[in-house]
């Protein structure tokens, strides 16, 4: 079985200060996919961001303090990739891919567009460019775990107050479409609605009013697979017993080996 956790930590130095290294390392998880490191590499030189037992990748923004993703694995993946080609995905650090037999493991930042419409006219721009980028993964032979925070709700479920969302990013009918065509055209699935398929199962949550206390939030943090992985999907769940950031890990496992 392989356990692999993907956590936005809105800055992985804030999230180690509230305890995420050590839960993590009583989870033990195969593979753990960070987003918003929110720091430069020079700046991780403690220990505890080199988690024993792992091997370390981190991609970061050339902005200091902004966007950023890592991926820590206990196998030592044949190749990474922190480049698609293109930006902002390249300069703010949105992207890092592990390679493994037959296997890779990616871990996404998808832009927000709450804050105006320039943000989410950016916002569609990268969904463009990378659903192209996620048909090219299709068309290769291996298998794909793309952990990330896509800043996406897909249906009602997944967030509490979904009517008055309607016309607010990460509820909008054309956010909504794309993540429509990632699953029903270009095949990919959501390994967490596989197998849970309860209400309420949030992984962000608002700083403002009670959101947290009331459990008034978004599922924002999910792992795509490929269909062939779909019968390996086994465990789905959210961590909420600790808080480390605004986001909370997800934790998914596999019936699979990860080798190289």
């Amino acid at each position: 079985m392989t356990k692999i956790i993907t956590c936005n930590t809105n800055g992985i130095r804030a999230a180690s200060r509230k305890g995420f290294f050590e839960w993590m390392a009583k989870e033990s998880p195969d593979v753990v996919c960070i987003q918003e490191t929110k720091a430069q590499i020079d700046q991780l030189t403690d220990p505890i961001f080199s988690p024993n037992g792992y091997h370390c990748y981190y991609n970061d923004a050339q902005k200091k303090g902004y966007s950023g993703t890592a991926i820590y694995s206990k196998v030592k993946p044949i190749k990474v990739t922190t480049s698609l080609g293109w930006d902002p995905a390249d300069s703010e650090g949105r992207y890092i891919q592990a390679d493994y037999k037959g296997l890779s493991v990616i871990s996404l930042y998808l832009p927000s567009g709450s804050s105006g419409d320039e943000a989410l006219q950016r916002k569609y721009r990268f969904m463009d460019n990378f659903l192209e980028h996620l048909r090219a993964l299709r068309r290769k032979r291996r298998e794909f775990i793309i952990c990330a925070d896509w800043n996406i709700c897909h249906k009602e479920i997944d967030l509490k107050n979904w009517r008055p969302n309607r016309k607010n990013s990460g509820f909008l009918p054309e956010e909504r479409a794309w993540l429509d065509t990632l699953y029903d055209e270009v095949g990919y699935v959501d390994s967490f609605r596989l197998i849970n398929d309860a209400p309420e199962e949030y992984t962000w949550w608002s700083n403002r009013g009670q959101a947290w206390a009331k459990n008034v939030g978004w599922r924002l943090d999910y792992q795509v697979i490929t269909p062939n992985l779909a019968d390996k999907v086994k465990a789905a769940s959210v961590y909420r017993e600790e808080r480390f950031s605004d986001h909370a890990p997800q934790i998914m496992e596999y019936d699979l080996k990860i080798t190289v």
